[in-house]
């Protein structure tokens, strides 16, 4: 391979994709709205639980229990007020017990107790608050559950450390600055090879290997580069710098690899964007199980960019090292690897 005609191409490659308006505005406005949107997002997080409650009186063991500066209690006067309570975003779970609760409870027959939840609340914890409803009766009743409690964290005890929404949202932001260098790099590729620029690179000695070479570095380094300015900005690279580099530099081959593929499928740039789309929106999948927790399913894992994602927020957030999270380079970087060679097969085949 000839190293000046490899960093000539290196040369020619970012002037034609500065050169494509579209993807240079992208990427300069891409790099100030994810910081800007990272600064904007909350820095902390309001763990105070609001609960609403209808119920006939308020008995002084239930109004002890509750006496806790993590949850805030408010009484409404009727089940409709506490709905609209709980439409409006004003308490995030509400009980709301009948009037006639006491007299139901002579009769020896079974109150319906009604439990109203706010949107956001996952559905991992509605068990949870069904349990306190069952408690909140037997309170109110004056009977005492003839069981001891015990409570097993299953996981990460996140009470107390949860995580501010700019910090979810971080993995996000790293892995669509890659994803747009991918579709600029497919684009490139598409409109070369549509052009015939690639078959007549092939013509002067350069060899098939060598344009590979520099496509791979140019792609590569300059997704990186982008990485790790949104990283530096927002403060990621503070934890595990050296973690956190390595892991966003294969993600980044990983993305190049994505971007041969995208390109051997489309014939013009808007079969490339419509490729590009949806492995856009493919490989994004693994974050949303940071934003939303309970979406988490084991199949994720087999998206690459979930090992991405997970040693970054990982990282960042719990403090993890190479101990907890570097088993993740490894799928990282074999999906890389794979993904790239892949790419590279098919794309030779067009050019033979």
């Amino acid at each position: 391979m000839n190293a000046a005609a490899i960093w000539a191409l290196i040369q020619k490659d970012a002037r034609l994709y500065f050169a494509n308006r579209l993807f240079a505005l992208v990427t300069v406005l891409g790099l100030v709205a994810y910081a800007a949107i990272y600064f904007l997002l909350p820095a902390t997080v309001d763990e105070t639980l609001k609960v609403g409650l209808v119920i006939p009186e308020m008995p002084p063991a239930l109004a002890e229990a509750l006496a806790d500066d993590a949850v805030v209690v408010k009484q409404f006067a009727s089940a409709a007020d506490l709905r609209a309570a709980v439409a409006a975003g004003e308490v995030t779970v509400g009980f709301a017990f009948p009037p006639d609760l006491f007299d139901q409870l002579r009769q020896g027959s079974r109150p319906a107790v009604e439990l109203l939840l706010a949107p956001e609340v996952t559905p991992d914890v509605v068990g949870v608050y069904e349990a306190a409803a069952r408690e909140l009766s037997f309170t109110l009743a004056g009977q005492a559950l003839p069981v001891t409690i015990s409570e097993v964290i299953l996981g990460p005890d996140l009470a107390g450390a949860q995580i501010a929404p700019r910090q979810r949202m971080l993995p996000l932001f790293a892995v669509l600055v890659l994803m747009v260098e991918c579709l600029g790099l497919a684009s490139l590729i598409a409109a070369e090879v549509e052009q015939g620029t690639i078959r007549a690179l092939l013509v002067t000695p350069l060899t098939m290997r060598g344009l590979f070479v520099a496509k791979s570095l140019f792609g590569s380094l300059f997704a990186f580069v982008q990485a790790v300015i949104l990283l530096a900005v927002t403060g990621g690279l503070a934890q595990a710098p050296l973690l956190n580099l390595t892991a966003l530099l294969i993600g980044s081959v990983l993305m190049t690899g994505v971007a041969f593929l995208i390109a051997s499928l489309g014939r013009d740039l808007m079969s490339v964007m419509g490729w590009g789309m949806l492995a856009l929106l493919i490989m994004a999948l693994p974050t949303f199980t940071v934003l939303i927790p309970g979406l988490a399913a084991d199949w994720v894992r087999l998206i690459p960019t979930h090992y991405l994602v997970d040693t970054i927020y990982r990282s960042l957030n719990f403090g993890a090292g190479w101990a907890e999270v570097g088993g993740n380079l490894l799928p990282l970087a074999a999906s890389a690897l794979l993904l790239l060679a892949l790419g590279m097969a098919i794309l030779q085949r067009r050019f033979a």
